[in-house]
């Protein structure tokens, strides 16, 4: 059976898109028949993170008009088997999503079997960011170790569970997990943002993740590559043990604790020269 992931937050510039790609590749990777679409019309990134900018021919809303079949819209990603994008419209008014439209996509992509379907929200409670939570199984709610970006998925974290089409149907309610981006534990330290621990009591969602703060991330999004393929970094293997508690198993918190400094690093690293 196909589930539906929405991937959201309170406020823009978190690492959603981000996620939603490294998400994506992710479930790929693991043999996994993974569609992701970009709900953001207008401002669409999703196509740029993972490569495909240039294969855009028809796109999310060209699909809902009518105007495309949902294979001719379907990008197949160059990294990952299984894995096919479906772009926003970077032209089109955001309202031209409709719930309806919406609806027929996610079950066309259902009919042709795909085991998850990812689904890139904008930020906040805008047109884009409702419809794409609307049909959710799960919602990954990404954060940073801040207290406005915590405040603001607080905020949102009630709007899923009151818009959602099982809220509305009186069935299970969506099964909401918590992914923090850009931690960095020696800013943690110094008592320059929030630690893990702080962010998890806010907002009391279990905590899927912790993505290191990490240079890798922008020179992926820059290359058209998700930062999982790069099995090696830091953030590759955050994303992966992330993927990996979603799918039920079990993972240690890793790249959440200072790193260590040496004797004379301490000592040489403290002098400053005149």
């Amino acid at each position: 059976m196909s589930k539906v992931i929405v991937v959201t937050s309170g406020k823009g510039g978190v690492g959603k898109t981000t996620t939603s790609a490294n998400l994506a590749a992710g479930l790929a990777l693991r043999g996994k028949k993974v569609a992701v679409i970009d709900f953001d019309v207008g401002l669409r990134n999703l196509d740029l993170v993972m490569g495909c900018e240039r294969r855009v021919v028809y796109d999310f809303v060209n699909v809902i008009s009518g105007e495309a079949t949902l294979n001719q819209a379907l990008i197949r990603d160059k990294n990952a088997d299984n894995l096919y994008i479906l772009p926003a419209s970077q032209t089109r008014d955001k309202e031209a999503l409709t719930e309806p439209g919406v609806e027929k996509v996610i079950n066309d992509l259902k009919a042709m079997k795909f085991d998850y379907i990812v689904c890139d929200s904008p930020a906040g409670i805008e047109n884009g960011a409702v419809m794409a939570l609307t049909f959710a199984d799960d919602a990954v709610i990404v954060v940073n170790p801040e207290v406005s970006s915590v405040r603001d998925s607080d905020r949102i974290i009630g709007i899923i569970q009151s818009r959602s089409r099982r809220a509305r149907e009186g069935r299970e309610p969506v099964r909401e997990y918590l992914l923090i981006t850009r931690y960095s534990p020696n800013r943690v330290a110094a008592g320059e943002m929030l630690s893990f621990q702080d962010v998890h009591e806010i907002l009391k969602v279990p905590l899927l993740g912790v993505i290191p703060e990490s240079p890798r991330v922008l020179e992926s999004s820059n290359a058209g590559v998700p930062a999982i393929h790069a099995t090696d970094t830091e953030v590759a293997q955050a994303y992966s043990d992330a993927l990996d508690r979603f799918l039920g198993q079990q993972r240690p918190l890793r790249f959440v604790q200072p790193e260590q400094r040496g004797f004379f690093s301490r000592m040489f690293g403290s002098l400053k020269p005149a």
